[in-house]
Parts: C-alpha cells; structure tokens; sequence
C-alpha cells in the first residue's frame, strides 16, 4: 500500500483536492476533520485542553474562536496545544491505515495541513502538494469569515513556504484553474499512483 500526504498552505484548495481523491475511490483521513471531533463536546482533547485554557471550553467542548485568540499570538500556548493535539492525530491516522491495510487498499491518503511543519514527511511514501498562485490564495484566504490581514500573516509564517512545499512534492495540484480542471489533475495523480502500485506487486 502506497501511503500518500496530501498537503498544502491555508486556502490552496486542499480539502476540496481530498473530496476529489476520495471521489477517485481512494480512501482519506481528514486531520482537520479529526480535530473538529476531538473538540466537540466529550471529545479526546477536550479535558487536557480544559487543564490548560478553562477558558477555551464552553459546554464541554473547546471553542475555537477562543483558543485561537489565546494560541495566536504566544509560540508557548501553541506549541502546548500542538503537544496535546499532535500525539492523538497521529494515533488517529495509524488505525485509519491499518484499517486501509486490512481491506487491501493500494493507495491510501493522509491529509495533513502541517505536513512538513511536523515531520509528518518523513512517514509517508509519496506527498501531493495543493498549491495556488500567491494572489490567488490571499484572495481566497480574506474572503473566509473571521479572517483579518494580520490573522492570515500570522498562519502563513507557521507554514512553509509555498515553493518549499513544491519543491518537496512528488505531484502538484494547481487550483488556480476551475474545478473541472483540478479533477483532471487529480485523477491523473490517482492513475500514477495505481501504476506505481501494480509495478510493485
């Protein structure tokens, strides 16, 4: 089984690349998605965040408009959270690809926004990076609600360059073009990727 990364910087295009590859038949673990629900209400992260930031939780669930405030601007808060969230994801992502490996899936995807940011590279076999013109991704990125100037600055200097990433890849997807054109890409990537997985048997 050939284990891909899916990644890319904020507003790239990323999870609607990941829509377009489970599209394709090829199964995704969302880390997004798994953070959502481990800060819902009783989720896995919700008591050891509830030690550190009391005030983050309401109704026994973390609220993200709130830890984001406390987090953004204090490398120390955040590098606290990613020491809670990190470990959990990972756990997460291992019985996602053993459950992948048990069906006997030839491919299957890891989408993690912080891909090289965590060395989360290094465990993967091939890594597919979303990308988008500079222009392009700002746009995208300010028209989110609640997101400001400052706010999106702040995000882009946790991430790695846009250029690193595409230099680290091993296929890229450009967003810029319209949806139509990024499945074509897509279920390009996925035939290579079925190619690479037949030469290994």
């Amino acid at each position: 089984m050939i284990v891909v990364g899916l990644t890319g910087s904020i507003a790239m295009g990323k999870s609607e690349a990941a829509k377009m590859f489970a599209a394709e038949g090829v199964p995704v673990f969302d880390s997004d998605a798994e953070v959502h629900r481990m800060y819902g209400k009783d989720g896995d992260a919700v008591t050891a965040i509830q030690k550190l930031y009391p005030e983050a939780i309401v109704d026994n669930a973390v609220d993200r408009s709130r830890l984001s405030k406390i987090v953004l601007d204090d490398p120390v808060s955040l590098g606290r959270l990613e020491a809670i969230v990190h470990p959990l994801i990972n756990c997460a992502q291992t019985a996602f690809l053993a459950k992948c490996s048990r069906r006997g899936d030839a491919i299957a995807i890891l989408d993690v926004p912080l891909l090289f940011e965590t060395g989360k590279d290094a465990d993967v076999d091939k890594i597919v990076v979303v990308s988008a013109p500079p222009a392009i991704q700002r746009t995208r990125a300010l028209a989110r609600p609640g997101m400001t100037e400052k706010k999106y600055e702040q995000i882009l200097s946790r991430q790695f360059p846009d250029s690193e990433k595409r230099r680290r890849a091993d296929f890229i997807v450009d967003t810029s073009g319209d949806l139509i054109h990024t499945r074509a890409q897509v279920a390009k990537i996925v035939a290579s990727l079925k190619k690479i997985t037949e030469s290994q048997k």
